[in-house]
Order: C-alpha cells, then structure tokens, then sequence
C-alpha cells in the first residue's frame, strides 16, 4: 500500500494546479515508486489543486 510521504516526495516540486497527467508525469521524472504512479494513475481525470486534494483523492 502507498503512503502519503511516498505519494509527496513524488511530487516535490509540483506546481498546483495540476491535472491527473501532470501529477503522473511528474512522478514519473521524480523516480516515483510503481505503487505511487499506479495510484496517481487511478485518480478521477481532473485538476488537483494542491497536495491535500490528492492526498483526499487516493485515499478517500
């Protein structure tokens, strides 16, 4: 299971707003784990605007 430190240091850096893409991209270019990008990837296609949202996202 994906921790929320795991899911931030993979986005450190980000600039919000984001989309679902822009999250994943940039996790992906931060060497996030398999485990952070697939729940990047399973969030709704939609802004993000900032890191409580997508914490809120993944794990509600």
């Amino acid at each position: 299971m994906v921790s929320p430190i795991d899911i931030q240091k993979a986005l450190q850096g980000i600039e919000y707003p984001a989309s679902k893409d822009d999250l994943v991209g940039h996790a992906e270019s931060q060497g996030g784990g398999d485990e952070v990008l697939e729940a990047l990837r399973g969030l709704d296609d939609q802004q993000y605007d900032g890191p409580t949202d997508v914490e809120a996202a993944v794990f509600h």
